[in-house]
């Protein structure tokens, strides 16, 4: 089962991920996530709680990147505390060139 909680100080956001990032989370992504992170100009992501990223995962949350910085402004995004084997993914996919070296901390 796949949760989120969302923080806010200021203008920036910070969203924790738990659970598996899979295809059970594209309709929580499309109705609930990215539509509360679209005012945000620097949003963090922790993945301390995410065991597992699929294929759709990764889509995903490239689709909540690309949509949240369409919005206009200057957004800042950060995403920390990788599992490792998450992390492998991520690194196999090469997203630091995708995403920027910068957004992984």
């Amino acid at each position: 089962m796949f949760s989120y909680s969302l923080d806010q100080l200021n203008e920036k956001a910070y969203v924790r991920f738990v659970g598996d990032l899979d295809i059970e989370v594209v309709e929580l992504m499309e109705t609930e996530i990215i539509p509360a992170l679209q005012t945000y100009t620097n949003i963090e992501f922790d993945f301390q709680e995410v065991p597992f990223v699929d294929s759709t995962g990764i889509g995903l949350l490239l689709n909540l990147i690309e949509t949240v910085k369409k919005n206009g402004l200057d957004v800042q995004v950060k995403i920390k505390n990788v599992q490792p084997l998450v992390k492998d993914v991520f690194d196999m996919l090469q997203l630091d060139k995708i995403l920027g070296e910068n957004v992984f901390v």
